[in-house]
């Protein structure tokens, strides 16, 4: 099945399912604050095993105890399924 861009109807309704998420600048987006650099390292380290399974990789930095992470779908100019599905795998760490 390929990839569609998700309507803003559409989005909203996933935001609203998605906690802590929110819409920046067109992209999922969400700060996730631990306890300290190991913390904040070892969750990226799960995130990033989920994303490569997934193929779907976020854009994410990490200062210290603080990861941000944004997820758009370039292929279709916009938010896809995948960063809705990716966003939730996220949540779940």
């Amino acid at each position: 099945m390929a990839l569609t861009k998700l309507s803003q109807a559409d989005i909203q309704s996933a935001i609203a399912s998605l906690s802590g998420w929110s819409l920046v600048n067109g992209k999922l987006h969400k700060t996730f604050k631990f306890k300290d650099f190991t913390e904040a390292f070892g969750f990226m380290s799960k995130v990033a095993i989920a994303a490569e399974k997934m193929n779907h990789h976020p854009e994410w930095s990490n200062v210290y105890n603080t990861v941000k992470i944004d997820l758009t779908t370039h292929d279709v100019g916009g938010i896809s399924q995948n960063d809705i599905d990716l966003a939730g795998t996220i949540n779940g760490f």
